[in-house]
């Protein structure tokens, strides 16, 4: 039996209005979604929206996932598989035309599918169309590693980030980088400030402290509930770092309907969830694994 190779890759669905991207391809004289290959080690959100940017001249922040496709190359024996995100476009720098892309064109949602070459492509778009309109992408964060309770003997709440966790901070931020945050929020301890201080400082923003999202608030789950749905109602763009006892109950009370069992919201320190949301209801929730 021959080994299938399998090439990673990621894209999205850009859209603005009623309007979504396009582009064509003179290579293939096929009209597509934009996409494109992983580089070594990449993380396939940062690819998705670097190969958007670099197909469409559109920066976009990422927000809900779209299907996963994958098809034969033509190539013998290699298989592509591709990730996408419905994408949010923040900046259009336009593109030139080249060998590579030819044109990039705004087409109607309604009228999308008839312009597409690959049925994968459609089943991508359709999935796309039955989403409610996403008006705020958050990032919810659980902090990193700041060594143990047993080994620290000040107050826990002071518990810094230890040298795996000041490396782990950094690559969250590498991934979380792409949504462009408006509003980055922690709970109160100082390991989870910690966490996003290096995202906070690429933008130029404060960490925001919110007690509600802290393990021992007194609001409880409801104050969590309320405080991210109101960041949620405001729109934007927005990271929030809490602790792994709030996280999975909070994600279970918001859960999507028909999605995920209650285990599937357990969140190792480091990691978290790209949550995508219509108005303060919880469309789409992504796990983010730097």
């Amino acid at each position: 039996m021959v080994a299938v190779k399998l090439v990673h890759a990621a894209g999205g669905v850009p859209w603005r209005g009623s309007e979504v991207a396009l582009v064509y391809r003179p290579r293939y004289g096929d009209w597509t979604l934009p996409k494109g290959k992983l580089e070594k080690h990449e993380h396939p959100l940062i690819a998705a929206v670097r190969e958007v940017r670099e197909e469409t001249g559109l920066t976009c922040v990422p927000q809900v996932r779209l299907p996963t496709i994958r098809y034969l190359t033509g190539e013998p024996n290699v298989e592509k598989v591709v990730d996408f995100w419905s994408m949010r476009v923040c900046a259009d720098a336009g593109r030139e035309p080249d060998d590579e892309i030819a044109e990039v064109r705004w087409v109607p949602l309604a009228e999308a599918p008839g312009r597409l070459s690959y049925k994968h492509d459609r089943g991508v778009l359709a999935a796309f169309a039955k989403l409610p309109r996403i008006t705020a992408e958050i990032a919810l964060v659980r902090h990193v590693y700041a060594g143990t309770k047993h080994a620290w003997h000040g107050n826990d709440r002071l518990r810094p980030v230890d040298s795996v966790g000041h490396e782990q901070a950094a690559q969250l931020a590498t991934v979380l980088e792409v949504m462009t945050p408006d509003r980055v929020v922690s709970a109160s301890p100082q390991r989870c400030r910690e966490t996003v201080l290096p995202l906070a400082e690429k933008f130029g923003l404060s960490v925001k402290v919110d007690p509600a999202f802290d393990e021992d608030s007194p609001a409880g789950l409801a104050g969590a509930v309320e405080a991210l749905r109101a960041l949620a109602a405001e729109g934007g763009s927005a990271v929030v770092c809490s602790q792994g006892k709030v996280i999975p109950p909070l994600l279970r009370e918001l859960r999507p309907a028909g999605t995920g069992k209650a285990e599937d919201f357990e969140t190792p320190k480091g990691s978290g969830w790209l949550l995508g949301m219509a108005g303060t209801t919880v469309v789409g929730a992504d796990r983010l694994e730097p």
